[in-house]
């Protein structure tokens, strides 16, 4: 693959994103157009699905800055890259602190959904949260729930944990703080969506501490690839509502291939490129206007 920045050091590269250093405070974050499914990096891009994720987390990092301060900084970019490298990164990049990462991923559930679901079918429960008997597939909870989870390697799974669990790795006093700003920028964020006729069954957060300790919320925000976002006008209990996301991929892999999840992943038709492509274009412009 060819390394279109070159004039600073990379730091890291996800499955998604690639950070770079800027100085020992703050990095470039460039997101690219790369997407996973099942934990696997596609052979091919989504076209402009980084700038759809940018758009998308710019506008909640601004709308729920009243909750808890997050990441971005301002660094004037053109001191320091080439031409051609800034017109890589526009519309795809942030500026950020640098953090300490919490070893966890924060994810709220507002819907009985995806891995929960099948958890709740098990046990009755989900990442040990009692739940009420006889729930169905895609109903909402009686309040949002706090089910967080171990961040895994790339190409290995994250598992859920329970509260006692997190306490372990952060400690009580930062598990609650966690917990109740999760719980809050959820519940923010899903009241604005529903104004646009649009559910957020669920959706992860990630935060780092800065050099005070404070907690700062970080990566992405509610985008598509963070979350589970449904149209009101398709919702229903009991099975799978259609989601503005990679359901696409998913589908065709997992149902009309019977793809056997296992490298090597299956190059994609270009109509499941195109439809994917369009699923996240439409969701940034329903939710950023």
């Amino acid at each position: 693959m060819i390394e279109l920045i070159t004039s600073l050091k990379k730091i890291y590269s996800g499955k998604v994103r690639d950070l770079y250093e800027i100085n020992d405070d703050i990095m470039l974050m460039v997101a690219t157009d790369r997407l996973s499914t099942f934990d696997i990096i596609l052979n091919q891009i989504i076209p402009d699905k980084g700038k759809s994720l940018t758009k998308i987390s710019l506008f909640w990092f601004n709308y729920l800055n009243d909750i808890i301060p997050n990441h971005i900084t301002n660094f004037p970019l053109e001191e320091i890259l080439t031409n051609q490298e800034i017109t890589y990164i526009k519309d795809r990049s942030l500026v950020v602190k640098r953090l300490k990462p919490l070893p966890i991923e924060s994810i709220v559930r507002g819907y009985l959904a995806g891995s929960g679901y099948k958890d709740y079918l098990k046990t009755g429960k989900i990442c040990g949260i009692e739940l009420p008997a006889n729930l169905q597939n895609a109903e909402k909870l009686p309040s949002p729930i706090f089910t967080p989870s171990t961040k895994a390697k790339i190409g290995n799974h994250d598992e859920n944990i329970t509260l006692l669990e997190c306490e372990k790795l952060l400690g009580s006093h930062l598990t609650e703080q966690v917990k109740e700003v999760s719980i809050r920028l959820y519940s923010k964020a899903y009241e604005y969506a529903l104004t646009k006729d649009i559910i957020i069954a669920d959706t992860k957060f990630e935060f780092g501490l800065d050099e005070n300790n404070n907690l700062i919320l970080m990566d992405e925000v509610l985008t598509p690839d963070s979350s589970r976002f449904w149209d009101i006008s398709t919702y229903s209990i009991g099975s799978n509502p259609p989601s503005y996301d990679k359901q696409f991929v998913r589908d065709y892999l997992e149902l009309s291939i019977k793809w056997n999840k296992q490298p090597p992943i299956p190059d994609l038709p270009s109509q499941i490129i195109k439809d994917t492509q369009q699923k996240y274009m439409e969701i940034m412009d329903k939710l950023t206007n």
